[in-house]
Formats: C-alpha cells, structure tokens, sequence
C-alpha cells in the first residue's frame, strides 16, 4: 500500500517568509531553508528580526490570509487525495497554517507550533519533534507502507532519503547540484506520471 508525504511551502503555497518579506520590505526575511539548511539557525535569526522590528504574530496571520495556493497546486492535489493517501509534512506552524489549509481543501498536515506571548509577540516555537519529517516517513515505513515523497529544499532531504520513492518540485540550483541523486521536476504533470510511474 503506497502514501504520500510532501512539503508545503515551495511544492502546494509559496514561501510564506518570502511574502511577508515583500509586504515588510525586510529582506533578510527571504531566507528560507533553500538558503540556510539548518531550520534552528534559520527560525532563531528570524524571530530576532520580527523582534528588532515589533512584529506580531496578528501582522504575519495578515499576510499568510492573502496568499493564494501555487497555479494548478489545488488541482494536483485534488487528484492525489482522489488516488492516495497523503500527508503534507511541513516546518511550518500551526498558528500559521490555517488559511492556506482551508485553501487547498483541508488536508492532514503535521507541523510546528508558535509561543505566543498575551501581547501577540512571538517569543520562539516548538518543535512537533527533531528531524520530524524523517520520522513520519520512518514511522509509516513501520506500518508496512510503501512511501513516496517530494520536497524542494534542505529540509526534506532527510525525508525524501528515508522514502521508498522520492523527487524534488521545484527545487532551487544549489539543491538540485547537492543531490544529484534525487530526480528534479518544476510541473505537476510531470510528477503526477513519475507518482503514477512509481506506484504502478
């Protein structure tokens, strides 16, 4: 029996850094994981920024209700769930998650979560665990499935190593150089043949 694990950001919505990025003119909120591979550095340098610069949790949750999902994304992910079983594994979190989830149709998602101070200032996160995405694909290895999975940056390469099938959506130059192992695509038809393909 074959599931599916993917990312979010990048593969189904866009960054949702790299928009609020654009609406705050702050430009070191464009790093994400395709830029710095480890997540804690990356979060840690992010929440001193929105510190330095008085955001709230409120003035992200009003950028992330504008973001619409990627063209076709909706549609490609329709037709997963009509044919598989999948999970969306993201690094985002829960306190941001919402909006984009209703928009592509409530699927499961397993993510981080935010602390909030009662001023509405994000003080730092919580990990859902260490390694999480290796761990989900690992743990439904352990059910007996057969796993396929997709990402695009550093952080889903532990992921898409511990699957029985994986490709890279829409990955940035420098990962696709990295893991030359692992088959690149940027079009959802193309990955739909490749899911086809690897569950047939």
């Amino acid at each position: 029996m074959h599931i599916i694990c993917s990312d979010l950001e990048g593969v189904f919505v866009p960054e949702i850094w790299i928009n609020v990025a654009k609406k705050t003119g702050i430009e070191e909120l464009r790093l994400t994981t395709r830029d710095i591979s480890d997540y804690n550095v990356l979060m840690k340098k992010r929440l001193a920024i929105l510190d330095e610069h008085k955001l709230k949790l409120s003035d992200i949750q009003a950028v992330i209700k504008k973001i619409d999902p990627l063209e076709g994304a909706v549609e490609f992910l329709s037709w997963i769930r009509k044919n598989y079983q999948i999970i969306i594994v993201s690094d985002t979190f829960v306190e941001f998650a919402s909006p984009l989830m209703e928009k592509l149709g409530r699927p499961t998602l397993l993510c981080h979560s935010l602390i909030v101070e009662p001023d509405g200032f994000i003080s730092g996160y919580t990990l859902r665990q260490q390694d999480g995405k290796r761990k989900v694909v690992k743990a439904l290895k352990s059910l007996s499935y057969q796993v396929l999975a997709f990402g695009d940056s550093y952080n889903d390469i532990n992921m898409l190593k511990e699957a029985d099938t994986s490709f890279l959506f829409r990955p940035p130059a420098n990962v696709i150089d990295e893991f030359p192992e692992i088959q690149p695509t940027n079009d959802y038809s193309q990955l739909k043949e490749w899911i086809i393909d690897a569950t047939a």
